[in-house]
């Protein structure tokens, strides 16, 4: 028995254009179906992806606090004498270490939405060259370079301090914070005097937040740099 005829692959057939004008109503309808298969696992995946960071920065800030009650107790059972220095410097490294396992991932995740809006733009793109009458219905922009990202993520214009409201700026400024108390008690345990300690652990805090700030700013760039976009946004 012959196959059921299906649509044509991709180039189309002569006489389609980038409009899917060259095929039928039922080849249409299936690259539609398809198209929106393709659409709603993006943002399964997305959503997965943002609960999974917002969970790992929720379990790093509860070992924070769990960290320093540990170091209020421990304070108070040894009058911060003896062994305390050893395992304040213990625990305070500890929790630099899953501060900066987090703080990676949670950055990392930022490359991986981006990569999905630009996905599901290219997606929104595919469904106007399908029907060109629904673009004055759609609110996120339908072309995959890095003005149609900006319009998504921001649809009515930009903020400049988104940057400082996200999960990102958290984690950084926790993470900063505890790589800071950390300096300082090496400082003190080394013999510096405790001014010297507070200089030296806000200039490591700060060194540590503008690091993690060009390194994200870094990886943006390149993975907008390295990617090619199908539709571009006509000029202002």
């Amino acid at each position: 028995m012959a196959d059921a005829p299906g649509p044509d692959p991709s180039p189309p057939a002569s006489g389609a254009g980038p409009d899917g004008g060259g095929l039928t109503d039922a080849q249409k309808s299936l690259r539609a179906q398809m198209l929106a298969t393709e659409h709603w696992s993006l943002l399964a995946s997305r959503s997965t992806t943002q609960s999974e960071v917002l969970t790992r920065i929720a379990i790093f800030l509860t070992l924070v606090s769990a960290g320093l009650l540990a170091l209020g107790l421990l304070g108070n059972a040894t009058q911060f004498r003896g062994w305390f220095g050893v395992a304040a410097l213990g625990i305070l490294l500890l929790l630099a270490l899953l501060g900066l396992i987090t703080a990676m991932r949670v950055y990392n995740s930022g490359t991986d939405d981006l990569m999905y809006v630009i996905a599901m733009n290219r997606l929104r793109g595919a469904y106007l060259d399908l029907d060109p009458g629904l673009e004055r219905y759609l609110v996120s922009s339908a072309n995959d370079d890095e003005p149609g990202v900006a319009r998504t993520y921001y649809a009515y214009g930009p903020r400049r301090s988104q940057v400082f409201a996200s999960s990102m700026m958290i984690i950084t400024v926790v993470e900063a914070s505890v790589l800071g108390l950390l300096a300082g008690g090496i400082v003190v345990a080394l013999g510096a005097d405790i001014v010297v300690a507070v200089v030296a652990g806000g200039a490591v805090a700060l060194f540590a937040v503008l690091g993690w700030l060009v390194w994200g700013y870094r990886t943006y760039r390149h993975a907008i740099d390295t990617h090619r976009p199908l539709r571009r946004t006509p000029p202002a």
